[in-house]
């Protein structure tokens, strides 16, 4: 089975809680390749917090850099080079969600990779986190658009937040991407 890889429209969207729904509902196992500041407060640790099953497994970050910042840059600060061949797929029989960094174009290192060819070199479908807000189509609709021409399969867009319905039933109009539901901040369901 494919690797399921939880990215978003921009930063601060809500990947993380998202991730830990979706860890939850799929009994799933959770890695955070690269994890850029707040290391005292990793987004694996918020992941593990919300999960309630005995099935997961939540696998050590591959890259903790020091930064709050784009991988590419906190790195520079680190004295690290990332490089996509360096990112490997912890083992497991389980299905694993991959947890990404900011939006699709986040550079990782100097070379020009960004966070949507990390996608693609680890084979993974996507799940597009979105969060209603005003921009929030353009940014949806300019991320499914991003993902389809690098034809990285698209498993669907997950809302996050405040319902709207106009807003989410545009994006699916327009993209034909399956929506996933609506994760409300704060609760732990899907509705």
């Amino acid at each position: 089975m494919k690797p399921i890889f939880v990215t978003g429209i921009g930063t601060e969207i809500g990947k993380t809680y998202c991730s830990a729904v979706l860890t939850e509902l799929y009994q799933a196992d959770y890695w955070k390749p690269v994890q850029a500041g707040e290391l005292d407060a990793l987004d694996s640790d918020v992941v593990r917090n919300h999960c309630t099953n005995s099935k997961t497994k939540i696998h050590p970050e591959q890259f903790l850099l020091s930064e709050p910042m784009s991988p590419h840059a906190a790195a520079r600060i680190d004295g690290i080079e990332l490089n996509l061949e360096d990112f490997k797929i912890p083992e497991t029989d389980n299905q694993l969600l991959i947890e990404g960094a900011g939006g699709l174009m986040v550079p990782i290192n100097d070379k020009g990779d960004l966070i949507i060819d990390l996608i693609k070199h680890l084979d993974a479908e996507a799940i597009l986190v979105s969060k209603n807000y005003l921009g929030s189509i353009n940014h949806t609709l300019l991320s499914v658009e991003a993902l389809k021409s690098r034809n990285i399969p698209i498993k669907g867009i997950l809302f996050n937040g405040e319902e709207n319905k106009e807003t989410q039933k545009v994006i699916a109009e327009i993209t034909g991407v399956e929506i996933l539901g609506r994760v409300p901040w704060g609760e732990k369901e899907i509705v």
